[in-house]
């Protein structure tokens, strides 16, 4: 038994009509599954475009990479200039040095003419110390050449007329300067 009440066969128009109607409907929910279908096609197709520009999005803003970005285009940027900056470092070096021998070379030139000064100081104050033996042997010097000079004029011909003397001969026979 059955809890529906039997219903009544139908005829063959109405079967054809309901065949009709059926195939209607399946055409049209044919048509609503292609019409979804390619709306499903588009949607996944921005569902993928979506998802890649998020990861597109995403890469943009990645720290990271900008961070390498912005380092690459400083280092670009600095190259010049902090080569030039070496450039006048290393000049500044080499002017340091050579100022450094120079000063070196100045320092000793210096010490060596303070030396040569005092060595001459030296030999000055030796010079003072000693100043007054050279002048009394200076002095017995002349008062020996003064007894002893006259006697060396007076010796030859030429010295004794030299000196403003006469040269004679003596009784005896010997030769003598005399001043008259």
């Amino acid at each position: 038994m059955t809890d529906q009440p039997g219903l009544p066969a139908l005829s063959d128009d109405e079967l054809r009509e309901t065949l009709d109607l059926l195939s209607t409907v399946i055409a049209s929910v044919s048509d609503r599954v292609d019409s979804q279908t390619v709306a499903m096609d588009r949607l996944i197709k921005t569902a993928t475009e979506a998802r890649q520009a998020a990861f597109a999005a995403r890469a943009q803003t990645d720290p990271k990479q900008y961070g390498e970005l912005i380092a690459t285009k400083i280092t670009q940027e600095l190259r010049t200039p902090l080569n030039a900056l070496d450039r006048y470092t290393n000049d500044l070096r080499l002017q340091t040095e050579k100022t450094e021998q120079v000063l070196k070379q100045m320092k000793d030139d210096r010490s060596a003419l303070y030396a040569h000064l005092r060595s001459k100081e030296i030999k000055a104050d030796r010079l003072k110390h000693h100043l007054p033996w050279y002048g009394l042997g200076a002095l017995v010097l002349a008062l020996a050449l003064s007894v002893m000079l006259p006697r060396f004029y007076a010796s030859t011909a030429t010295t004794c007329t030299a000196i403003g003397a006469e040269w004679t001969t003596t009784t005896n026979g010997a030769s003598v300067c005399v001043f008259y």
